[in-house]
């Protein structure tokens, strides 16, 4: 009679059911693995042998057929090595077989039979939950990180043994409690606000973009603080809610990048990838696709240093995660949707040599090598950036001030107040700020009095903005009037979002 163990396969971020059927019987000692599996998961026949052996089973010379079903789903690492071996043990009548419809089993076997930790623990557990399983045994090194999913029961396991006598009762787990917990004293930085001098407007622009969740790009010369403005954005930035942390940590968790001091990331990522990267290395991919970087700065921000650096092909594939925040990469046999809502922080120089424009300094580049140089960013990319500004030269006397700007505490309290009232506006339709509304919503929460309307309505007509400009400039009004701690959007954050628009108004 074949044993089955039930486990789970890792696809994309999400964990799906697998059943783990083993089957014993006489003829040639072999164990087949069958059941579309990858090459790490057709070795786990070596790992379980010897596993089970030093474990101190028997390992009889039997021919043995494991399937992994349903057959049709791809089972990529070595997660399914423990349910392997206990669905061996359970088929020579060496493990119980009771329990084994009530948990989902998952861990990679040493092969002194300890267990190693996996890859992607949290999406197994909600799986297991989903499919109505009574827990999860997985790696003790996992247990942490699972047993944030309410409503199972989270067994670590360190070895086989331990999994064994679990199952027979021999040995008594006491399941792992979740200690996660989300916290604004735990944001630590070592950066802050307070040391970036002078660009008060650059700094106004940026509070603005860290309270709406807007993206932004800054362009300015060499020196004048758009990299140390943007280092500093996540030290303003409001401590993730709950569900936002869960979906990061299951991103990373899949990622295999979890940081396993902590059951949940209670920060929000910070990415920034080298102007070298690859299509594939931002938006996602590989034969197995994995999530890429716009994905691991989901609830996050992704920063874009040099922005006419990277490969024009790069930056256009970056227009359907900004907009859709999510992005789906396509396989001849499968399609997985990966999420990437994330605020995007971009910074340029306004010219190859770093100073058209600048007052200070004289610019050595012709306007054939400028334009060349812009025409590297797309409209419709430099469209879906809500707000542009220019970042100037610092002062002298700014550099040189003996008094401290204003600390990260300060900005990130106002910040709070007014992701609050966003919190609270959009309760029920899954969104978390502004920067996240779409037309039903702006339409919704973003009327114009008579003064606003006819003040934008002449922004709108001098400036030749498009549509999606339109809509852009009410959502930061929105935000603007949100810090203000004001329910009705009046001129002046009308205004103050149109200024935010400098490459509109800009003309080489």
């Amino acid at each position: 009679m074949p044993a089955r163990v039930y486990s789970g396969a890792l696809i994309g971020i999400d964990g799906h059911p697998v059943e783990v059927e083993v089957d014993v019987f006489p003829g040639l000692p072999c164990v087949t693995v069958v059941g579309l599996p990858d090459s790490a998961v057709k070795e786990s026949a070596a790992r379980v042998r010897s596993a089970i052996t030093n474990s101190g089973y028997p390992f009889p010379p039997r021919k043995i057929t494991v399937n992994l079903a349903p057959a049709a789903l791809k089972k990529e690492g070595a997660g399914f090595d423990l349910p392997i071996a206990i669905g061996m043990l359970a088929a020579l009548n060496m493990a119980p077989a009771e329990k084994l419809e009530k948990y989902l089993l998952v861990g990679e076997l040493a092969l002194d039979g300890r267990v190693k930790p996996i890859r992607g623990a949290l999406s197994l557990a909600i799986a297991a939950r989903d499919r109505g399983k009574n827990g999860i045994i997985l790696p003790e090194a996992n247990a942490d990180e699972a047993a944030v999913v309410q409503g199972i029961d989270v067994i670590g396991v360190a070895n086989l043994l331990d999994a064994t006598g679990f199952l027979s009762g021999a040995v008594q787990i006491t399941p792992t409690v979740s200690q996660a917990g989300l916290a604004e004293n735990r944001l630590g930085y070592s950066a802050d606000f307070s040391e970036v001098r002078g660009q008060e407007f650059a700094k106004r622009a940026v509070e603005v973009a860290a309270a709406g969740g807007h993206n932004v790009l800054m362009i300015g010369p060499p020196g004048s603080g758009k990299t140390m403005l943007s280092q500093r954005i996540p030290t303003i930035l409001p401590a993730p809610v709950f569900e936002e942390a869960l979906e990061i940590t299951k991103i990373y968790s899949a990622a295999g990048l979890l940081n396993r001091n902590g059951a949940i990331m209670e920060t929000r990522p910070f990415r920034s990838p080298h102007h070298t990267v690859s299509d594939a290395g931002l938006i996602g991919g590989g034969a197995v696709p994995r999530p890429g970087e716009v994905s691991l700065a989901h609830n996050g921000v992704l920063f874009l240093d040099e922005l006419p650096e990277f490969k024009k092909n790069v930056l256009e594939a970056l227009r359907q995660p900004i907009e859709d925040g999510e992005v789906t990469i396509s396989r001849a046999q499968i399609a997985i949707t990966f999420p990437a809502r994330f605020m995007l922080i971009a910074a340029m120089n306004p010219c190859p040599c770093g100073y058209f424009g600048d007052p200070k300094h004289h610019c050595t580049c012709s306007r054939q090598v400028v334009q060349k140089y812009w025409s590297k960013i797309s409209g419709p990319l430099l469209d879906r950036i809500d707000i542009h500004i220019e970042v100037p030269s610092i002062e002298w006397r700014d550099l040189t001030g003996v008094t401290d700007g204003e600390s990260s505490f300060d900005i990130r309290s106002r910040i709070n107040k007014a992701r609050e009232i966003q919190l609270t506006r959009f309760k029920t339709t899954g969104v978390y700020s502004n920067g996240q509304m779409k037309s039903a919503l702006i339409k919704k929460h973003c009327a114009l009095d008579k003064p606003s309307f006819a003040f934008l309505e002449k922004a709108v007509e001098k400036l030749g903005l498009s549509a999606r400009a339109y809509h852009r400039i009410l959502r930061i009004a929105r935000t603007a009037a949100d810090l203000a701690g004001q329910e009705a959007i009046g001129p002046a954050h009308v205004a103050e979002a149109v200024q935010y628009r400098s490459l509109d108004r800009r003309r080489l």
